[in-house]
């Protein structure tokens, strides 16, 4: 691995281990929590998939922030959607120079100018989005980690004995 992704690794793993995660885990109770920790709503709105759209996108408005995603794909996908798009928030990435053509495809009806100045949104850089799907990609990690260290300690546990008959109440 190269130096530069070694970094990547090395400051996305931190932000990872000092997430406070619920449990049991799903995307749309930790995004909720981002959001009281943040003070600031998020709203998730799904959308029907379209091969010309992305799968998710964030936008900002001036009262909350926006998550959109596909709605009939996995579960498993979807989860990694909202969690790519939540690690933009909890990184506190903001769109630089470019075009808000992601906004424009899901939302049509509206022009690139209007999403622009009335959503405050733009592109993520390369380097923010590489950052944002490694984040996904290691809570997903996480949370499977500790399902299994669970699933391993119940196992471990002895079992009660049944009882040998009736009891009375």
């Amino acid at each position: 691995m190269g130096n530069g992704r070694t970094e990547l690794w090395r400051r996305c793993r931190a932000v990872v281990d000092r997430l406070v995660l619920p449990d049991p885990f799903d995307a749309e109770s930790f995004i909720g929590m981002l959001a009281r920790e943040r003070g600031r709503p998020i709203e998730l709105i799904p959308l029907p998939f379209r091969p010309d759209r992305p799968c998710g996108l964030l936008v900002s408005t001036h009262r909350a922030d926006v998550i959109i995603y596909s709605s009939d794909t996995t579960a498993m996908h979807r989860q990694h959607i909202l969690l790519h798009e939540a690690a933009h928030l909890v990184r506190g990435h903001d769109g630089g120079p470019g075009s808000a053509t992601g906004s424009g495809v899901l939302l049509p009806h509206l022009s690139p100018a209007l999403i622009r100045s009335v959503l405050g949104r733009t592109v993520y850089n390369e380097p923010q989005e590489r950052e944002a799907e490694l984040i996904a990609s290691l809570i997903h990690h996480r949370v499977a980690r500790h399902r299994s260290a669970g699933a391993r300690a119940r196992a471990a546990r002895p079992r009660a004995a049944a009882p040998a008959g009736p009891r009375e109440l």
